[in-house]
């Protein structure tokens, strides 16, 4: 069979013929200058990306990042917003209150609060009559536990400006650390009202309320905040709190998962979920969460003695030993005040060596706390007859005793 391309209605040949070459010109002019203009916004765009923003975008950025509870990513833009504008007040709230909620978020984080007090110190004292100022340095003074300072500062931001919702919820924190939980309670409702500062205003609310044992409101309280912001990791273990003062393990769980489910490495969390573990009895899972924790952050006392007494409980000394004496070095190690010391982490350790016969690590751990002891702030007390432990009384160990002065 011949095919007669010239008689066939698919004439390829014809068909390639019957296209100008105006019209091919056009499409390939019109490809090109699509690609220029790609192009060019392409360079636009990477020439801009690494520029900083501007004063206002960095305080917008800061705003919007503390409201998705990325404190970190709001106290950059923050720190960007007053290294523009050094008496951008609005940009210091911003920064203050990233780190003071920071330092409620995991076990190492106190330093943040130390850090807002002294950011906001120096700010006030550039621009001493601003109130919104004076709101923020109270809310910080408050936060690392100075009420008297936080709440004559609070009084003066409201003398100025009696509006400033942030100075009222200041004031109900400090009036709650002073012990005047009702004072508290009144101020903390009040502030509630404004939408401004809404947030704050039930937190406070739930503090106070479970300062006056009110589990049950300070729980729908820290709700409404959380619906307000569900992204404040602090939030949660506060949740987690006043559920456990009622005696609901299930949502204190389920908070905690909460604050995992956004902080995965979280340590805090495991350690309380070692915690309420142990609490309800269940063994294996508390040395689970507890050991997490020891893997995540080993230099932190608190999960070493917290493993420590899980094994002690499950009558494997010692493990229990090891993980309490890691405790106790720490603490050494760390210069913690003799009087801020966890005393188990000595006590329990030498409970454990004398179970399993241990004299020498009994004795070692027991003249270091005799020695420790002697501080005047230490209030606990641990004591063997003269003649040392009655399970390890040959003269040889005897002479181990170490005389205290």
């Amino acid at each position: 069979m011949h095919i007669h391309r010239d008689q066939s209605r698919l004439s390829f040949r014809r068909h390639r013929r019957r296209r100008s070459n105006g019209y091919s010109m056009m499409v390939v002019l019109g490809i090109l200058v699509g690609i220029i203009v790609v192009s060019w916004n392409w360079i636009g765009q990477r020439l801009t990306f690494g520029s900083a923003p501007t004063n206002d975008d960095a305080l917008e950025l800061a705003q919007a990042a503390f409201a998705k509870g990325n404190l970190d990513d709001a106290v950059r833009y923050a720190q960007q917003a007053i290294a523009q504008d050094a008496n951008n007040s609005d940009a210091m709230i911003v920064l203050a209150r990233s780190l003071i909620y920071r330092s409620y978020s995991d076990y190492d984080r106190a330093i943040d609060r130390d850090s807002a007090l002294e950011l906001t110190t120096e700010a006030l004292s550039h621009s001493p009559n601003d109130p919104k100022l004076m709101a923020i340095q109270a809310y910080a003074l408050q936060a690392s536990g100075k009420v008297a300072d936080s709440a004559k500062m609070a009084e003066n931001a409201l003398h100025l400006d009696p509006n400033n919702g942030l100075a009222r919820v200041a004031m109900a924190l400090a009036y709650g650390g002073a012990g005047s939980f009702e004072i508290a309670l009144r101020e903390s409702q009040q502030v509630a009202q404004n939408n401004d500062w809404k947030l704050e205003g039930q937190r406070a609310m739930a503090i106070s309320y479970g300062d006056l044992g009110d589990y049950k409101s300070a729980i729908e309280s820290v709700e409404r905040a959380i619906n307000l912001n569900r992204y404040l990791i602090p939030l949660y273990f506060e949740r987690a709190l006043y559920a456990m003062q009622i005696g609901d393990a299930d949502s204190a769980t389920a908070a905690y998962f909460q604050v995992l489910t956004y902080q995965p490495d979280n340590v805090k969390a495991r350690l309380r979920l070692c915690e309420l573990s142990s609490l309800l009895r269940e063994r294996d899972a508390a040395v689970k969460y507890c050991q997490e924790v020891t893997d995540r952050a080993p230099s932190f006392a608190d999960g070493w003695y917290q493993l420590g007494m899980e094994y002690f409980l499950q009558g494997n000394f010692k493990a229990a030993q090891d993980s309490l004496h890691r405790c106790s070095s720490l603490q050494v190690m760390q210069n913690v005040p003799p009087g801020q010391r966890k005393f188990e982490c000595w006590y329990v350790q030498g409970q454990a060596a004398e179970i399993l016969g241990d004299c020498p690590n009994l004795l070692a751990t027991y003249n270091e706390f005799r020695a420790m002891a002697k501080d005047a702030t230490v209030q606990q007390t641990w004591t063997y007859p003269p003649e040392g432990p009655p399970s390890c009384s040959s003269s040889a160990v005897k002479a181990t005793l170490t005389p205290v002065t």
